[in-house]
């Protein structure tokens, strides 16, 4: 069955992947983008080139007018929104002593925040239709902390507990609600590493490699699914094994 989707952060790397992959599920897909236009543009050609449709509107994930106007846009072209992807992030590495408040803050409210604002929005309309999927993209070092990276490691862990609070509100109407930890993925932010910082990763990583953005899109397109409605308040790493056990 075709649905109205909506990916945060969907102008490149795992939000792209995503947008196209539910695209080519049936499914009309809106991105948001904040800084990547010509990305943003990138993904709707391929999406339209796949033969499905697609719409990007900028919009700020941690402004909540802007979150609301690009909900509204979508509903006035397509309807309410039905599967919801939470995609936007940011990074402001550094060492705890060294960071800023205002790297904190801005981390915080983009990636943790900007979720917040994001599901309560599509969740009125989820409800009065009595369905819905919302997918949270966390992180690997929700799970296991990551030096250098208080502040991102601390808002994707922030993730994984709205989502599962979220899956316990909105159950009785059939609406799920899952998060993916990605691990290692070939981004544009892992492009920035140095080779010895990327050496390290691949080398904790028993599948020896970087992920591909479309192995954790596929991840996601299946939670979005039919099928998946019997998954809910899942935690599911896409990791190549990293994070194991924990």
């Amino acid at each position: 069955m075709s649905r109205v989707a909506l990916v945060t952060g969907g102008s490149r790397g795992i939000g792209a992947a995503t947008a196209l992959a539910l695209a080519q599920a049936g499914h009309r897909v809106a991105l948001t983008w904040s800084s990547d236009e010509s990305g943003a543009e990138r993904t709707v050609k391929d999406i339209e080139a796949a033969g499905g449709q697609a719409l990007a509107i900028r919009a700020d994930a941690a402004d909540s007018a802007a979150v609301d106007s690009a909900f509204s846009e979508v509903e006035q072209k397509w309807g309410p929104v039905e599967i919801l992807v939470v995609n936007a992030g940011i990074t402001r590495d550094g060492l705890l002593m060294r960071m800023s408040e205002q790297d904190w803050h801005d981390v915080l409210t983009t990636n943790l925040d900007g979720a917040f604002l994001a599901v309560k929005r599509a969740t009125p309309k989820m409800l009065r239709n009595r369905w819905g999927r919302i997918v949270t993209i966390s992180s690997v070092v929700a799970a296991m902390g990551s030096g250098g990276q208080v502040n991102y490691a601390a808002a994707k862990a922030g993730l994984i507990g709205l989502t599962r609070s979220v899956a316990r509100e909105l159950a009785s109407r059939n609406i799920t609600a899952n998060a993916v930890l990605p691990g290692p993925i070939s981004t544009a932010m892992t492009d920035q590493l140095d080779d010895e910082r990327r050496s390290q990763l691949t080398s904790a990583v028993p599948l020896g490699r970087f992920g591909e953005p479309n192995e954790v899109a596929a991840v996601v397109a299946f939670l979005c699914s039919e099928p998946a409605g019997y998954v809910n308040g899942a935690v599911i790493p896409v990791d190549g094994g990293l994070s194991m056990g924990l």
